[in-house]
């Protein structure tokens, strides 16, 4: 939890890949043509191809579609193109069966495999339970038997939402629940001496999906033989930034947990533009390993002698974490007011962004921090809640004195941040928050204690610039001070670091501050430096928004290549991933695939342009009944496709109107919403 260390599981064969082990973790997508329609299926897994896609899944609804994967695979391999195939099974044994003949690998949901019935709300007698688990094993053992004979490999794709009733009867809708079904599953593949198995734990709740994973590992390393690969992935992620911020802080969060073997970047758009997300958050790991020269097969021995050396640690005393691994649990801090705005106990995470217009130029100064405070919106709206200015020179400080004048009272949202103790004395009494950023190896002034009395103006925010020291480094400097200041009675204290890789500092951080009971607010300061777009999405997300699915954050800082508008929205959509501060609408949208019958990226767009200010409100868009209300799991509504250019309409898990044809369906889906009182009608911003 405080290093990266990537579990070494078990290598499972893959088509001309192998996954696990040592192997580069590979990103997959997936076709969202229809299966029958060989000539668009192939031209698609050719782009996918193209785009550098290592694994490519095909959706297999029924028995033809799983003949029809000969005459695909067939077609791809005279192209020269040998990326392994999977196929996407859930509810029919059949097609499994059949498509186990043309592919690298099967995917089979436990939830619906060998399972009909769906929100019965069935009670199970014990009796009952173990009848169905035979039942569950007679269909699925000839599936076990096929795929070896054949050396296809299968994965056990668990999702959040599309459980048995069984299941849902002794566990309900949850992580625990998600993992028993793969694992009963797993039970009969190493009863029948199968190993080629991988895990799959995919919900469109970020930290469901987070917990689901991190529980698997714990209970499928003490129990199972092998420490089995893991594909990772938010199902129904949605699109834009918003669909790529929460891929990436579900996948990535894993990741740096030294979880994962292959991912999917599920997005409601082209499966092409899943890819470069992909590798994007995979890159860092990969070269990770080639840097320290992992590569290669890695012994069986090796695997079993290695197994549980992860975990242990951290399962025999959780109490020495300082957050859940299993649930949602806050760090508890302290409240400190900031202009208008509560820091810290019960309060959303608030938002800070830093100009980066230079001070000497006054007037693009002053339109960026206007810009980035928006005043015209409400309090609570997408925008900057204070805006960060450095502080180098005596000449800054008198720019700083004529930019407070020009503010007038938006003066109170600005904060400055300083290196130079003179400048950090005068600053105290100017603005509302002072962050005094100290650097690597550089010793603190003997009085720098002097001036906390908390009669200052400002709050105080004390900044580790971390960049080569090791991850304890910051944590280590920052509890002595606070412990100090905290025996001087100082109260008005956040503490914060600056880096590009934020979550094993912060975790420390975390930790050294619940040993010594310090409840100081905590600022996620994440600093990126790169000019590609995506990749500074990415890694904002993985780094900060990790910590605040952890429960740890009071407020967020991001400083970025980014534009004003993007880096704001990309704090607030980091917050939203994490569902720990909802500030628009909540898109449960899936990517589509060969079972859509609608334009499902048109209807997805429609609707979120409508409906994007119902601020809090979860709406599922989804392409058909199988990834439908078991799918969406918690949202309020749902627009779920029918049939062919026919939609149903469900309120949670209830189906209120079926088979609406596809161009009223956006229209009935508002009604609805007005009908059942959640309607606000947008508000025009100045």
């Amino acid at each position: 939890m405080y290093q990266y260390r990537r579990r070494l599981t078990r290598e499972v064969v893959f088509g001309n890949l192998f996954l696990g082990g040592y192997q580069p973790i590979r990103v997959e997508s997936m076709t969202n043509t229809h299966t029958l329609d060989t000539v668009a299926t192939v031209e698609q897994c050719r782009r996918l191809h193209e785009a550098g896609c290592e694994i490519i899944r095909l959706t297999v609804p029924a028995e033809k579609d799983a003949e029809n994967l000969g005459n695909i695979r067939d077609q791809l391999r005279r192209d020269k193109i040998d990326t392994p195939l999977v196929a996407d099974i859930h509810f029919s044994a059949r097609a499994a069966l059949k498509a186990v003949e043309f592919v690298d690998n099967i995917r089979i949901n436990p939830g619906n495999y060998a399972n009909t019935r769906k929100f019965s709300n069935n009670n199970y007698s014990e009796e009952d339970y173990q009848q169905e688990i035979e039942r569950v094993r007679l269909e699925f053992a000839p599936l076990v038997e096929k795929a070896r004979n054949y050396g296809v490999s299968i994965r056990i794709g668990t999702n959040h939402g599309s459980l048995s009733d069984r299941i849902v009867s002794r566990y309900g809708n949850s992580p625990e629940g998600m993992v028993e079904a793969a694992i009963e599953f797993a039970r009969i593949c190493e009863e029948m001496e199968y190993h080629e198995i991988l895990f799959s734990m995919k919900s469109s709740n970020v930290r469901v999906m987070i917990q689901a994973y991190r529980l698997l590992v714990q209970q499928a390393d003490a129990e199972l033989r092998y420490a089995y690969p893991l594909h990772l992935g938010v199902t129904e992620a949605g699109d834009g930034d918003e669909g790529r911020v929460k891929s990436a802080m579900g996948i990535g969060a894993l990741l740096e947990d030294g979880l994962g073997d292959t991912i999917r970047v599920s997005l409601t758009e082209d499966p092409v533009n899943e890819v470069p997300a992909g590798f994007s958050i995979v890159r860092k790991y990969n070269d990770f390993h080639l840097v320290n020269g992992d590569r290669g097969h890695v012994p069986l021995k090796h695997v079993i002698e290695s197994r549980n050396k992860l975990t242990t640690d951290i399962i025999s005393s959780p109490e020495q974490l300082p957050f859940s691994l299993f649930s949602y649990v806050r760090r508890l801090s302290s409240e400190v007011m900031l202009a208008d705005y509560s820091v810290g106990g019960g309060n959303v995470p608030r938002v800070e962004t830093e100009v980066h217009a230079l001070l000497t130029d006054g007037d693009a100064v002053f339109e960026e921090i206007m810009q980035r405070l928006a005043l015209s919106k409400p309090k609570d709206a997408i925008r900057s809640e204070l805006v960060s200015i450095a502080i180098s020179s005596e000449d800054d400080l008198l720019l700083l004195d004529d930019l407070l004048a020009r503010l007038g009272d938006a003066a109170c949202f600005l904060s400055a941040s300083t290196r130079d103790f003179s400048l950090f004395s005068r600053l105290i009494n100017k603005v509302s928050k002072v962050r005094f950023d100290i650097v690597e190896g550089e010793r603190l002034e003997h009085d720098f204690m002097q001036l906390f009395d908390n009669k200052q103006r400002a709050a105080v925010e004390l900044c580790f610039l971390h960049k080569d020291s090791g991850n304890a480094v910051p944590a280590g400097v920052l509890v002595h001070l606070a412990d100090k200041l905290r025996k001087r009675g100082a109260k008005r204290l956040l503490f914060s670091v600056q880096s590009a890789h934020v979550v094993f500092v912060y975790r420390r951080l975390a930790q050294v501050f619940k040993r010594y009971s310090l409840d100081y607010p905590l600022v996620v300061r994440f600093k990126g430096d790169s000019s590609a777009r995506l990749d500074t999405i990415v890694a904002a997300s993985v780094q900060a928004g990790t910590l605040f699915c952890d429960g740890i954050g009071d407020m967020v800082s991001l400083q970025t290549t980014l534009s004003s508008n993007d880096e704001v929205n990309l704090a607030f959509n980091i917050l939203q991933g994490a569902r720990i501060r909802m500030s628009k609408t909540e898109f449960i949208s899936c990517p589509g695939c060969g079972r859509t019958y609608f334009e499902l990226e048109k209807a997805a767009g429609s609707i979120k342009q409508r409906m994007a200010h119902l601020k809090g409100l979860k709406i599922g868009i989804m392409g058909c009944i199988v990834n439908g209300p078991g799918e969406m799991a918690d949202a309020d509504f749902g627009y779920v496709g029918a049939g062919k250019n026919c939609i149903s309409l469900y309120v949670g898990r209830e189906c209120v109107a079926e088979n609406i044809p596809e161009h009223e369906a956006v229209d009935r889906l508002i009604a609805l919403v007005k009908e059942r009182g959640r309607w606000v009608d947008p508000v025009e911003f100045l």
